[in-house]
């Protein structure tokens, strides 16, 4: 499978991951993009022997969007403090059941087990998550949100849309009556900010999301 790659340097590698692909691999077997980016670097650059790319963040497998990894381990320390410091800005698509409203702030606290999480209202029992959200279009029941991700909890953009009564189109397993194309979750990392490691600017990556997503909300 062929790399779609947005942006490359001695310290960056930013690719455009597909719905269905494992950002790491896992007891499947199945492809994924680390793997196919190590590859990808090894033909390019001529590499002998292991090539290094360092994951510092990751998207569900039936999420599409914007991955970051680093070349070189200065790059994925300075990178990974990032994410820990919740610097980087993370802008989600998503497409959800019902009319949400224009614009708001949620705030939860997750707590998960094992595949799942879900809010529990002791905070001590579980992790706060916070996001806020702009609805962009409305039609046939369907809004088009765009998400301003402030933390990265497990599955948090699906619960937390779920538990307010507008579970994203096709994600099943947090309560869904609406399908989505190719067994997925209407849900995409559209853009991703951060500060470069080593030239210290500002940079915004942005992918369009899949195919078959309605043009409507596109």
């Amino acid at each position: 499978m062929d790399l779609d790659v947005l942006y490359l340097d001695n310290h960056l590698l930013v690719v455009r991951k597909p719905i269905g692909m494992l950002v790491q691999g896992n007891h499947t077997g199945d492809d994924n993009l680390l793997d196919l980016g190590k590859a990808f670097l090894k033909v390019k650059f001529n590499k002998p022997g292991n090539v290094f790319l360092g994951l510092v963040h990751r998207l569900d497998r039936p999420v599409s969007g914007v991955v970051v990894f680093a070349r070189t381990s200065t790059a994925a320390r300075r990178l990974s403090e990032q994410f820990r410091k919740r610097t980087v800005e993370k802008r989600y698509w998503a497409l959800v059941q019902g009319k949400i409203s224009e614009n708001g702030r949620l705030v939860n606290y997750l707590a998960r087990r094992q595949t799942k999480s879900r809010v529990v209202e002791d905070e001590n029992r579980g992790q706060r998550a916070e996001l806020s959200f702009e609805r962009l279009a409305y039609k046939d029941g369907v809004s088009w949100v765009e998400v301003d991700l402030a933390t990265g909890r497990h599955h948090q953009i699906r619960v937390q849309f779920a538990h307010f009564g507008h579970p994203l189109l096709g994600d099943y397993k947090y309560g869904s009556r609406k399908p989505f194309p190719n067994r997925s979750v209407a849900l995409h990392a559209r853009s991703l900010s951060v500060v470069h490691p080593t030239k210290k600017e500002q940079m915004t990556f942005e992918a369009e999301p899949e195919a078959f997503w309605p043009k409507q909300f596109t």
